[in-house]
């Protein structure tokens, strides 16, 4: 038998990597927020890996009950994802998901870009998620992947942000069709708070592509998510914590105040 798989959290992205692991034969064991934790990993003591597959606001306190004998094979896939975040947790080494595919209820998966990933297990999760048609790219080194997080948090956030200002049935293809400069006014702000984060500039021209790739991938995607005030929220905590100015979306964020 393959090595059995946790999942914590039965979202819809942690339902599609399931349904990816039981195609790849691995026996997959759910830990719901009604079980205990402690209790569960007795019954699966050495898990090949456990994912934490639950909403961001969910990620701390997730993440602190997990005993120390699973702590060494976390699989991350949680949005605004940077080192910083596990590292908070004493986290070291985890693998590391930049999911770029939807699942909603009721709607089959959709592949937007291929999902990189980085880890020891990434072969696994690749070999799975490619056995249902999810394309994804195992990355070459941790810099490599950070920069993959540090683009779908650049997407997340332009896409979040600038449709909190627009209609409500704005999609990713208008947004950059006729908002080009809410757009990049937003996108530069987002790209100065990850290049403070991360300590490192980066290139805003590739950073910026990608998101277009991003938009084009997904074009009737709707900007504006439930989660997108929190997203405004927590990217203006971010850069006061570390003197960041974006003007932009700060600007914006006082026209709604």
């Amino acid at each position: 038998m393959k090595g059995p798989i946790v999942l914590i959290g039965i979202g819809e992205i942690a339902r599609a990597l399931a349904r990816a692991f039981l195609r790849n034969e691995h026996p997959v064991f759910p830990v719901t927020r009604n079980m205990d934790i402690v209790e569960a990993a007795r019954d699966v003591p050495d898990p090949l890996m456990v994912v934490v597959g639950v909403a961001e606001r969910d990620f701390s306190a997730t993440v602190e009950s997990i005993p120390d004998s699973w702590r060494d094979r976390l699989v991350l896939i949680q949005n605004e994802l940077l080192p910083h975040v596990w590292e908070a947790h004493s986290i070291e080494n985890p693998t590391v998901l930049s999911v770029w595919f939807e699942k909603k209820k009721g709607i089959d998966t959709n592949p937007i870009l291929p999902t990189p990933l980085f880890g020891p297990p990434a072969g696994v999760i690749a070999e799975s998620l490619n056995a249902i048609d999810i394309p994804c790219e195992v990355m070459a080194s941790p810099e490599d992947m950070m920069l993959q997080l540090v683009q779908k948090n650049v997407y997340i956030y332009t896409v979040n942000i600038a449709g909190l200002f627009l209609s409500d049935g704005t999609t990713t293809a208008a947004l950059w069709v006729d908002h080009r400069q809410l757009v990049l006014d937003v996108a530069n702000d987002a790209i100065d708070v990850q290049e403070a984060i991360i300590g490192q500039a980066l290139s805003r021209d590739k950073l910026i592509d990608g998101l277009v790739k991003g938009l084009e991938g997904d074009p009737n995607h709707i900007c504006k998510g439930r989660s997108a005030p929190a997203r405004l929220e927590r990217i203006i905590e971010l850069a006061d914590e570390r003197n960041v100015e974006i003007k932009h979306i700060r600007s914006l964020a006082q026209q709604s105040a």
